[in-house]
């Protein structure tokens, strides 16, 4: 079996580790080359060839091969990352009356402090037109009430 078609069918293969194929050989004409390439190779030597031109290329294919690990390590750490912010949507302890967040260590937590100490946010605060109207609202006229009362209250 010539090289060019052990390349295809090592290429086809699904369950293959990462491999660095040089095909080394005789034919080197461009079209030979380009087969070869096109087959799955990732690099290309003509006979009568180099020593150290082939060291050199394997060492190429070295540095490559360890950027794949590197990566596909990175991308699995990223993926279970991925996995665990799901598993933080899906499901998350928290107190229906003042909306603390229960830990993995069974602490009750600020929804604000949970939320920054395990993600990269920020939080900004406001008052939404319900909250306003129904907290705030009378809250500000209680106070004018008191103030009215008391003239002891310092003024706004």
């Amino acid at each position: 079996m010539a090289g060019v078609e052990i390349c295809r069918k090592v290429r086809e293969l699904p369950a293959v580790q990462a491999l660095y194929i040089i095909l080394l050989t005789a034919k080197g004409d461009r079209k030979d080359i380009i087969e070869g390439l096109e087959a799955g190779a990732d690099d290309y030597i003509t006979k009568p060839f180099d020593r150290g031109e082939l060291r050199a290329r394997l060492q190429a294919g070295v540095r490559i091969l360890e950027l794949q690990r590197k990566l596909a390590d990175r991308v699995k750490e990223l993926e279970e990352a991925a996995s665990h912010i799901k598993t933080l949507q899906g499901f998350l302890p928290i107190c229906c009356y003042c909306k603390k967040i229960r830990t993995d260590q069974n602490y009750w937590q600020q929804f604000e402090g949970y939320i920054s100490q395990h993600y990269e946010l920020r939080f900004s605060h406001g008052i939404c037109p319900e909250c306003y109207k129904k907290i705030v609202k009378p809250q500000l006229a209680e106070r004018k009430k008191m103030k009215a009362d008391d003239k002891s209250l310092p003024a706004e």
